[in-house]
């Protein structure tokens, strides 16, 4: 019970560093940013060597790629747990498209970006990940994280989108946030009827109730949010 009980705490932590917006290990204002709580930030100047995800088309594909890298491995790890093996017929075909489409993302990004640009101005294929606070044999635990992590890919695609210079790209994340989408209606929908609730899979959370518009995130906020994930330090200087 008392191992239960961290769990849940660690996944609720992760939850408020996301809706807050902190984070960790990453850098997308210029510094790379350390803290030993949520309202305790110390800058730290940044690693010369540490790798950037560029500016413009280059940087917007770097940085879709390092989130696509990071929902393809939390799936990866979903359809390889404990939990997976337990689950209902239903829902485990859902997981499985989701972790599917994820990793078709992942590698459409590192195709577009090798095709493209010099090797060195990619980034790395093998971020590392830290994923202690979900635990993959609970089933609330995997869906909490799921929803967390694909309702940030739609405000993350949403607030880039602005950013994209050339037209193609620009239809391609056109549609893959709407792929994103559906992904967090489902999980929402999934976790909705667990708890009587039929709406949560367009809640206010999620959806502006004044416009009907999905949220939308400049990548700087993102990466910071993402922190309490990614542990390969990047920077993305470039980008707002």
């Amino acid at each position: 019970m008392k191992n239960k009980k961290i769990k849940v705490e660690a996944i609720n932590n992760n939850r408020r560093r996301f809706l807050k917006m902190s984070g960790i290990a990453l850098a997308g204002s210029g510094v790379l940013l350390a803290c030993s709580n949520d309202d305790d930030f110390t800058p730290v100047d940044p690693d010369p060597n540490t790798f950037d995800l560029g500016g413009g088309d280059l940087g917007v594909l770097n940085y879709a790629y390092a989130l696509e890298q990071l929902e393809a491995e939390f799936y990866t790890r979903v359809v390889n747990g404990s939990y997976w093996n337990g689950a209902a017929s239903e829902e485990k075909q859902i997981l499985q498209d989701l972790y599917n489409h994820e990793v078709n993302h992942r590698e459409f990004f590192k195709a577009a970006l090798n095709a493209n640009f010099d090797a060195d101005l990619v980034l790395p294929e093998s971020l590392e990940f830290n994923f202690e606070s979900v635990d993959f044999s609970n089933r609330n635990s995997v869906l909490e994280t799921a929803q967390l992590l694909e309702d940030t890919g739609v405000k993350a695609y949403n607030g880039a989108g602005k950013i994209i210079e050339t037209a193609a790209y620009l239809v391609i994340a056109g549609k893959i946030v709407s792929v994103e989408a559906r992904h967090a209606a489902a999980i929402r929908s999934i976790r909705g009827n667990d708890m009587g609730d039929f709406k949560l899979f367009a809640g206010d959370d999620a959806v502006d109730p004044n416009t009907g518009l999905d949220g939308a995130e400049d990548p700087s906020v993102i990466i910071n949010a993402a922190g309490g994930f990614i542990v390969t330090p990047f920077t993305a200087n470039q980008l707002p």
